[in-house]
C-alpha cells in the first residue's frame, strides 16, 4: 500500500508542478510586474483629458491603470508568441500587425495603427 500512496503522491507532485507552470505563463510575475507599472498621475492626466470627465476617484485611475497593464501584457505576450513562430529573436512591426488581424479580440483596434 505504501508504493501506491508514493506513486499517487508523485503524480500529485507532476500535476502540481505543471499547474503552477501554466499559471506562470498566465499571470506575470512580481519582478514583470514592476516593469509594468503606469503612472498613475499620467493616467489621471489622460482621464481628465477628455471633457466627459470632471473627476477620477483613486479607484478608478487604478483600476484604468491595472486594466491597460494587463491589455498591454496581453498583447505583447501574442505578438512575442508570433515573433518565435517566425523563428526570431526581434519584436516587429508586422509581428503586432499580424496579431490585430487574425485575433478577433483585437478587432476593436482595427486601423489604429495605419
Amino acid at each position: 500500500m505504501a508504493g501506491v500512496e508514493e506513486i499517487e503522491s508523485q503524480t500529485d507532485d507532476k500535476e502540481n508542478s505543471e499547474k503552477a507552470e501554466k499559471t506562470k505563463e498566465k499571470v506575470p510575475n512580481q519582478e514583470n510586474e514592476k516593469l509594468m507599472k503606469l503612472p498613475l498621475s499620467r493616467i489621471k492626466s489622460i482621464m481628465k483629458s477628455d471633457p466627459d470627465v470632471t473627476l477620477a476617484s483613486q479607484e478608478a485611475v487604478i483600476a484604468i491603470a491595472k486594466a491597460t497593464e494587463l491589455f498591454i501584457w496581453e498583447l505583447s505576450k501574442d505578438a512575442v508568441h508570433s515573433t518565435l513562430q517566425s523563428k526570431r529573436k526581434t519584436l516587429q512591426r508586422k509581428d503586432l500587425d499580424s496579431i490585430l488581424d487574425t485575433r478577433d479580440r483585437y478587432l476593436f483596434l482595427e486601423g489604429t495603427l495605419d
